[in-house]
């Protein structure tokens, strides 16, 4: 298993209260890798700007 990138007990909770749902270790990793995924496209734009600062503008979430 990776390196769990989110807080899994702010997840579980956010899933139990909005839809009374419990959650899988499954879901904890895939949303892990959905972070770090979003972390490397931020710094492949921070670089692409010549920045050494990954911006919130360098993180673009593309299904929501």
């Amino acid at each position: 298993m990776a390196d769990i990138l989110v807080v899994t007990s702010k997840i579980k909770k956010i899933i139990k209260e909005k839809g009374e749902m419990n959650t899988s270790a499954a879901t904890i990793e895939v949303l892990s890798k959905a972070v770090e995924r979003l972390c490397l496209k931020g710094i492949e734009s921070a670089k692409a700007d010549g920045r050494k600062t990954v911006m919130d503008r360098d993180i673009i979430i593309d299904h929501i």
